[in-house]
């Protein structure tokens, strides 16, 4: 299964929303340098499918734009939450392995106290860097397992 990256995004504050940049590093025990979030954990790197935003988009009067949902990576072409945890995928050039499947959601986090909901908790995963590389707009993502 592939798919294509449309946007890559960071955030130098945690609660923030991201903002999409021209390239992002991913590295091993760190994620994304200069990413709010980077750390070796099992949260380094967030994905969100762009059909996720598409069908709140289709409820709201307002643009979302990409990073609206703090997503780092955001994908076309392939529903990013029906991944197992465990799978490894090709982000860019890196290799990561999807650590969860949504996560807990505080309730004033940026994007529903505008939009009235937030779509990161239900469809968004995480990953864990294990092979550096670079990830850009354009890029192919690509299930490996």
């Amino acid at each position: 299964m592939k798919g294509t990256i449309l946007a890559v995004c960071i955030s130098e504050k945690k609660g923030q929303q991201k903002h999409p940049v021209e390239e992002i590093r991913l590295v091993p025990q760190l994620g994304i340098p200069g990413d709010a979030h980077a750390g070796d954990w099992h949260r380094m790197l967030s994905l969100l499918s762009a059909a996720s935003v598409r069908r709140l988009q289709e409820k709201i009067a307002f643009p979302l734009l990409p990073g609206a949902f703090a997503e780092n990576v955001l994908v076309d072409g392939l529903e990013v939450y029906t991944l197992p945890v465990g799978a490894k995928l090709r982000v860019g050039s890196a290799i990561c392995e999807v650590t969860q499947i949504g996560k807990e959601c505080h309730a004033d986090c940026a994007i529903r106290q505008q939009a009235g909901d937030c779509v990161m908790p239900r469809e968004g995963i995480f990953l864990r860097v294990l092979e550096e590389g670079t990830a850009r707009a354009g890029d192919e993502i690509e299930v490996l397992d």
